[in-house]
């Protein structure tokens, strides 16, 4: 069992919790999950909350390759205006921020986010590490080979859940040291992996519970599931 300080609201995680994504983006890869009218925003959130989602991920930025890279202030603009909505519509649910910079980071904390939620793992933005342990707030660091703009571009591993273990005992240290206390750690199926990277990392999963701590893993709407099954 792990418990979370989220902004001083403790969140239990005594059992798999579900997360709902708030995609903000016109060119998110999955065209289904783009919200792009207050009324829409709300009615995903209450849906997703409806079925069971503890929390609701809000991002403004798509990940996908060739996706446009935003700045820090054409993302705040993005996600603020919807974030001051849902957090004021549904008080109960937990936010996360998907970004990886912090100034946005820090903004949507302020405006009401509970969860930082970085696909770098600090990487792409030097500020984010040592904003989230100011902010103290559960930090959810990635696994991403490369960067969106290159991570599919012929990947390789010698051994990829080895070199993600390896990766996350590294970002534990930096995190413990910066003074983060939640550490969530998503090993980011599809970001930098082959679909046989995907599916060795998911048959090795428990592998990461040595890491002692929480583990997100995001397979929905993945091409790993939709190119194998051939929809």
């Amino acid at each position: 069992m792990f418990t979370m300080n989220c902004k001083g609201r403790l969140l239990v995680v005594d059992k798999p919790i579900v997360m709902g994504i708030l995609n903000l983006t016109p060119d998110s890869f999955y065209s289904g999950s783009r919200i792009n009218d207050e009324a829409n925003l709300l009615r995903h959130c209450e849906k997703m909350l409806h079925d069971g989602a503890t929390i609701l991920d809000i991002g403004g930025q798509s990940s996908r390759p060739g996706s446009d890279r935003l700045s820090g202030d054409e993302e705040l603009m993005r996600v603020i205006p919807s974030l001051d909505v849902v957090v004021r519509n549904f008080p109960e649910a937990y936010f996360s921020i998907d970004t990886y910079h912090a100034v946005v980071a820090r903004n949507a904390i302020d405006a009401g986010a509970h969860i930082i939620n970085d696909i770098s793992g600090g990487e792409m933005d030097p500020e984010m590490i040592p904003v989230a342990a100011a902010l103290k707030v559960p930090y959810i660091c990635m696994h991403m080979k490369g960067r969106p703009e290159t991570m599919h571009k012929e990947p390789h591993y010698d051994n990829v859940t080895i070199e993600v273990v390896d990766y996350f005992i590294q970002k534990k240290e930096q995190c413990r040291v910066a003074g983060i206390n939640d550490v969530i750690i998503d090993p980011g199926f599809g970001f930098g992996k082959t679909i046989t990277h995907n599916f060795q990392l998911l048959k090795q999963l428990s592998t990461l519970k040595i890491l002692e701590r929480p583990i997100l893993a995001g397979l929905s709407r993945k091409s790993t599931i939709y190119r194998t099954l051939n929809t």
